[in-house]
């Protein structure tokens, strides 16, 4: 029986992951650097000195990463001040959940304020017993770090918690921590690996409504 339910954000929740892809080339054009192709999808999920250490091995050792990850969230920050769209499901669980006493937590790579300002936007926040950012942790996916903060903060052990993911580092995460681990893929679809790793795949929010519903997680 689940007993606690995590929620990636970028992606899973809202579709925003096509959104910071587009992120990178303004960002760079405004420190006078170029995009280069690949960055946006090694990125992906990312946090912390993980997303700074990609940024160097696309830049080279000696850039300003953190001058470049700064102006990327500058541009999301603009455009983040606007709702944004959310995946198609969403409200229905986060709905019954609630109703079913489940709680609820979002562990994501975005800053602890992006999160926060999405979830009002939509007037969601009272749904989540606790928010977990990639600013509090030492290692992002897909290390499970965010993911057991999550769960100590719910009060849920690893193996009675689902962890809802849509890209290839979170599945890695959710399962290297010991969680049900669910995909629900967005822009790349399951491979080998991932089959490997999950629990089970959902084509979207509404099936993993269904399937909680009929316990088969």
């Amino acid at each position: 029986m689940i007993q606690g339910v995590i929620f990636d954000m970028d992606g899973l929740m809202f579709d925003t992951e096509r959104m910071w892809a587009t992120f990178w080339e303004p960002a760079l054009a405004a420190l006078g650097l170029p995009y280069k192709e690949g960055l946006a999808e090694a990125e992906r999920g990312t946090a912390g000195e993980t997303s700074r250490n990609i940024v160097r091995s696309f830049y080279g050792e000696d850039c300003d990463a953190n001058a470049i990850i700064d102006s990327l969230h500058r541009v999301a920050d603009e455009v983040f001040q606007k709702p944004v769209p959310k995946k198609p499901g969403l409200d229905e669980l986060l709905a019954w959940l609630d109703e079913q006493h489940i709680p609820m937590a979002v562990a994501s790579s975005s800053r602890m304020h992006i999160i926060q300002r999405n979830l009002d936007n939509w007037g969601l926040t009272h749904y989540f017993k606790t928010l977990a950012s990639g600013q509090q942790v030492t290692h992002s996916k897909p290390d499970p770090e965010i993911f057991l903060l999550a769960a100590q903060q719910l009060g849920v052990e690893p193996a009675r918690c689902l962890v809802l993911e849509d890209s290839y580092n979170g599945v890695r995460a959710g399962a290297a921590g010991g969680f049900v681990t669910v995909m629900v893929p967005d822009l790349l679809p399951a491979d080998d690996e991932m089959r490997s790793l999950y629990t089970a795949e959902c084509k979207s929010l509404t099936e993993v409504l269904e399937r909680l519903k009929a316990n088969e997680f």
